[in-house]
């Protein structure tokens, strides 16, 4: 396969992304007013909570079996090191550029966020239709380009709104949280200032009062033994348990797209639940159909919604031009220059067949742009949707360059 063949299997996905944001960007602009702040955040919601779950539901449960999770364990841990490099890599950027604590989120989620979704599921199935491609040897290459990008999607989809979710998620609430102090509202007591005595002298034989007025309270040793062995140890256990996990909001840790693709994998999984749903001859098959067709509203909405944040990055964005370069180099060339190294020791220990096209489609998941859905996250939380989209535009213009000599040089270290 020709550079100039692969130049434009690579550059078609994203390119059209490019023009359909060019597309959001218009329908932004004042004269139009179609993608308003208020219409942004209603379509941002419908595809949070509608669209990208149905996606995952019906793309998994049609591709993703028993047999292929079994043979492809090493692909959920592929992508989770690309979440592991991208934060690290993240992290070390922010600290170089000191970039503001509010933007931090965003910083670190467009580093460690690929888009493992549609760009996979485009770019992959392409390579192998073509007729002077090195995988196209293989009567199941297609078929077997589908399985990869669809189980690439469901990790990534786990694993951006979980993990990712929850970093730019943090870094929007304290931003919330600082600027609602500052505004006059009433603040949580700090523990300087509470230096009462929490006991009266009268309370207690063992109270002790000194002269600036604290209470120290001591415990016979006996008595202090006896508390300790009165309660059992697995009672113990059981309430420090309760106290991890009442500190653990589960409602915003599993997002729609995280419960949509345990779902999706279940359906997938279990024989008896796909041979209702999934098939031609399927008895709820047009249940499959009808999430089929709403989730494919998923990803142009997204990249809509990412168009039209862009209007308000242009006229006034906070990013500053050393961190989107940073994030370029880090995306662009340190992310895949990471992912030859962790596929080709993968190959060398046998974590991973001997199947090129496997082997490219982990180190492709490395050099993909930024996800999308890290706009969807701001919108949400109505903080950094400008500089998202500033960032999300300058990488996938570079994507359009960086993908395809990145493609060239997998298909060769593999071919």
């Amino acid at each position: 396969m020709g550079f100039l063949e692969l130049f434009v299997v690579a550059v078609k996905p994203v390119l059209k992304v490019l023009l359909v944001t060019g597309v959001g960007l218009f329908l932004a602009l004042d004269q139009i007013n179609l993608l308003g702040p208020e219409a942004r955040n209603y379509l941002n919601k419908i595809v949070f909570y509608v669209l990208s779950p149905s996606l995952l539901v019906s793309n998994l449960a049609e591709t993703i079996t028993y047999k292929s999770l079994a043979t492809l364990w090493f692909m959920p841990v592929n992508v989770l090191l690309t979440y592991m490099i991208g934060s690290a890599l993240g992290w070390i950027l922010i600290k170089i550029t000191k970039t503001p604590k509010h933007l931090q989120g965003i910083v670190i989620g467009s580093c460690c966020a690929g888009n493992l979704g549609n760009l996979p599921l485009i770019v992959v199935p392409a390579v192998c239709e073509e007729s002077n491609s090195p995988f196209a040897d293989s009567p199941t290459c297609s078929t077997d380009a589908e399985v990869y990008a669809s189980l690439s999607l469901a990790v990534g989809s786990l694993l951006t709104w979980s993990y990712a979710f929850s970093i730019v998620r943090a870094y929007a609430v304290s931003t919330g949280k600082n600027s609602s102090q500052s505004s006059g509202e009433v603040s949580e007591p700090s523990l300087e200032s509470c230096k009462e005595a929490l006991l009266p002298s009268s309370y207690g034989p063992y109270g002790e009062i000194s002269e600036d007025t604290s209470v120290r309270v001591e415990l016979p040793p006996m008595i202090t033994s006896y508390e300790r062995t009165k309660i059992p140890f697995w009672e113990k256990i059981v309430q420090c348990g309760k106290s991890i996990t009442s500190k653990i909001d589960l409602k915003k840790i599993f997002a729609p797209s995280t419960i949509a693709s345990i779902i999706g994998i279940i359906f997938g999984i279990v024989s008896p639940i796909r041979k209702l749903l999934v098939g031609d001859n399927a008895p709820l098959h047009v249940i499959d159909t009808s999430a089929a067709l709403i989730g494919q509203a998923a990803i142009p909405c997204e990249t809509l919604i990412m168009g039209s944040n862009l209007l308000k990055g242009i006229r006034r964005s906070e990013m500053n031009l050393l961190v989107i370069i940073g994030i370029l180099a880090v995306r662009s060339v340190l992310l895949p220059l990471s992912g030859i190294g962790v596929t080709k020791a993968a190959y060398h220990f046998g974590m991973v067949g001997s199947s090129s096209l496997y082997q490219f489609v982990l180190m492709f998941q490395y050099a993909v742009p930024p996800a999308i859905n890290i706009g969807t996250m701001t919108q949400l939380f109505q903080s950094g949707q400008g500089e998202t989209s500033v960032i999300l535009l300058c990488t996938y213009a570079v994507a359009s360059i960086s993908l395809t000599l990145w493609s060239t040089l997998f298909m060769s270290l593999v071919a």
